[in-house]
């Protein structure tokens, strides 16, 4: 193994190896103790797309919900918000999945109508956004909806960032990377399908192939087709394993690249990581 893919290891603790029931117990327990040790929350949200990651993280926080309110009848709720742009393209996915979660609520808050106000006045202004650009607007506008949400209910941010995306930075910076929790960190794509099928998730959900749908051009292009990297080739460099140089070398372009995503705001005494992580690959 060579040594930056060592440290990227440690970076994001990924097992070699898991037991599902186990992972779901801590994760479970995890968001448990963080409302039980911050008496002025009483909901989590999330948005639901009917994607693995969303119907996973649904899933485990609604199971933490019935836990808590049998141990202290304290009345904890989970918001699932359906988020889409206009009409979904993949919709019943979604619908799917709530339908498998059985969350406290569900509401759908239409993120057009905002997004178009806000690209419109970017243009006005004399900001015309790409199709790429607008689609980071999306992102943004469905976490803002979400903090709304959250703010009204007493509640808190859950984000579905994990390793096998977190290593590429294929999130929107204060979008869809932006939350108060993400429980599933430690788990990369193909430990999330274990879990999911530990919980017996329907198969066209686990299994779904994984797509952010946020360009208008390319409708539901995947993951794996912008990265240029398979999910397995990622899930195996997480894990240790050996990947092919390719894979590697693409692994680790997109890992630089988007460095920035995962360090807090730099300022004067704060040193950006690349400085330091340039020498070895």
């Amino acid at each position: 193994m060579k040594p930056l893919q060592a440290e990227i290891l440690k970076e994001f603790h990924v097992k070699p190896e898991i037991d599902p029931a186990a992972e779901v117990r801590e994760i479970i327990d995890f968001m448990k103790d963080y409302v039980k040790n911050y008496t002025f929350i009483k909901s989590f949200v999330l948005g639901i797309s009917g994607g693995q990651d969303s119907t996973l993280l649904g899933k485990l926080t609604q199971m933490a919900v019935d836990e808590l309110n049998a141990e202290t009848g304290a009345g904890y709720e989970f918001h699932a918000l359906r988020l889409p742009y206009g009409e979904q393209n993949d919709e019943q996915d979604a619908l799917d999945a709530i339908e498998y979660i059985q969350p406290t609520h569900t509401a759908t808050i239409n993120i057009r109508p905002n997004v178009e106000r806000s690209v419109a006045s970017l243009k006005e202004a004399g900001y015309v956004l790409s199709d790429f650009v607008e689609g980071n607007e999306k992102a943004r506008e469905r976490m803002k909806a979400q903090y709304a949400v959250a703010a009204s209910t007493g509640g808190v941010v859950l984000g579905t960032d994990h390793p096998a995306e977190a290593i590429t930075g294929f999130y929107t910076k204060f979008g869809d990377g932006a939350a108060d929790l993400i429980p599933l960190f430690g788990l990369n794509k193909r430990q999330g399908r274990m879990l999911l099928d530990h919980l017996g998730a329907p198969d066209h959900l686990a299994n779904k192939v994984p797509t952010a749908d946020l360009e208008d051009d390319r409708p539901l292009i995947s993951d794996e087709e912008a990265l240029g990297v398979s999910y397995n080739a990622i899930d195996d460099f997480l894990e240790g394993k050996e990947v092919s140089e390719e894979d590697y070398d693409t692994i680790i372009k997109w890992y630089k690249k988007t460095q920035h995503k995962r360090d807090q705001p730099y300022n004067r005494y704060n040193k950006p990581a690349y400085e330091e992580k340039q020498e070895e690959q």
